[in-house]
């Protein structure tokens, strides 16, 4: 909570912001191509939308304000402009990494309306959480890279509802380190400067692992990356998915899913969901075992057209998906009855979930080789508990062996 605190006075805000910023949290604690042709003309006019209102999503007064600037009908006064921000970061989880001060300035720039729209999705999904689980509180905490950025950290253990449930935000920034370049020079042709590549990258990511075998685990993540070429080209992609991984098969909670996340797809354009969704069962698949991590969802990865507006605009659609495609399932599964037997075949399933994430995940990769990355962070996608046994073979015909033919042979959830 120190470094917290710390960001809260660098802000300037004063005391009624540090009371509001405390009240927030205890308020919780009362609980594989890159191209997109075809999106269509839809978003002609999202440039312009975007100079009237960087921050949407914040209030009508607040996007009535910022539409007038951008129009040109007068200049913020600095008490205004205060208040301003002190709206903005009072809906956080803790203060922007970036500061509020340096947020507002960049408020227009896509890095700056990736880091709201980050900080916004965590808060929206910590509360949701939180809403469902009373037993336990996020436990909040900011760090900072010396080498450059930082994080915000949320993660409830052991509550009622959820045995770990993590939702992370990092901004960072600095150098590349030969072994994270590599990695993305196997999929982008960057050119260096004496070994060196300028980056910037941020997101939110999560993992959500219940108690309940009959609730599923769920994971997402959306980012965005920059990187500056020798020649001082700046190269800009952003990735991203949220996927579902049930210990038993719910038809019906697979069907509701992927037709949520259909629907943020279908609004720009409706050959992205097909596309993402099998793009997501490709990547999550477990090479040695011959199964996938869990039924899907989406994923997408180095997308850097049509444009930069039109793919932020895809992004914030998925990510505002994330509530409504999940929460929904735990709520009718939170409370369901269980067994021994059942709960032991969950730990079974974690067990993959670990093999997956260790092994082949790309941003548990990025991560652990970018120097000065919050080890905790980066593994908080782990479970409390898992469990391997030697040879483990599920009966035929049970619902267990159901699961597994699902994770062998994807399936079309929605036609």
């Amino acid at each position: 909570m120190a470094a917290a605190v710390q960001l809260l006075r660098g802000a300037a805000w004063g005391r009624p912001a540090l009371a509001a910023a405390a009240a927030g949290r205890r308020a919780l604690s009362s609980a594989p191509p890159s191209g997109t042709a075809g999106w269509g003309r839809r978003h002609s006019a999202l440039a312009a939308a975007a100079a009237a209102g960087a921050l949407g999503g914040l209030g009508l007064g607040l996007w009535r304000r910022r539409a007038a600037l951008a129009a040109g009908e007068g200049e913020l006064g600095k008490a205004e402009e205060e208040e301003e921000m002190r709206r903005l970061c009072q809906r956080f989880m803790a203060p922007p990494v970036s500061g509020p001060r340096e947020l507002w300035r960049r408020r227009r720039d896509m890095r700056g309306r990736m880091e709201l729209l980050i900080m916004e999705t965590q808060a929206e999904v910590c509360r949701a959480l939180a809403a469902l689980d009373r037993g336990a509180a996020f436990a909040v905490n900011t760090w900072e890279r010396k080498e450059g950025g930082g994080g915000i950290s949320c993660v409830l253990q052991d509550g009622h509802v959820f045995e770990k449930a993590g939702v992370n935000v990092s901004v960072v920034f600095g150098h590349l380190s030969a072994e994270a370049a590599q990695q993305m020079k196997s999929r982008k042709t960057l050119k260096d400067k004496d070994g060196k590549l300028p980056f910037c990258a941020m997101g939110v990511s999560s993992v959500i692992h219940p108690k309940n075998p009959h609730v599923p685990t769920v994971h997402f993540n959306y980012r965005y990356f920059e990187i500056e070429e020798a020649d001082g080209t700046k190269q800009w992609w952003f990735g991203g998915g949220t996927d579902l991984t049930p210990t038993y098969l719910n038809k019906e909670d697979a069907v509701h899913f992927h037709k949520t996340l259909k629907e943020a797809c279908d609004k720009h354009d409706p050959k992205l969901y097909p596309k993402y969704k099998k793009w997501c069962d490709d990547y999550f698949y477990i090479k040695h075992r011959g199964e996938r991590r869990g039924i899907g969802g989406i994923f997408f990865d180095d997308l850097d057209s049509p444009s930069k507006e039109e793919v932020f605009q895809f992004v914030q659609s998925c990510a505002k998906a994330i509530v409504p495609c999940y929460i929904p399932i735990v709520k009718k599964h939170c409370h369901d009855p269980f067994t021994p037997e059942e709960k032991l075949w969950q730990q079974l399933r974690r067990g993959r979930y670990v093999e997956f994430n260790l092994v082949y995940d790309r941003g548990t990769k990025f991560g652990l080789a970018t120097p000065g990355s919050r080890i905790e962070s980066i593994l908080m996608s782990l479970p409390l508990t898992a469990r391997w046994e030697y040879m483990h073979t599920p009966p035929e015909n049970s619902r267990e062996a159901e699961i597994l033919e699902v994770l062998r042979n994807p399936k079309d959830w929605v036609h």
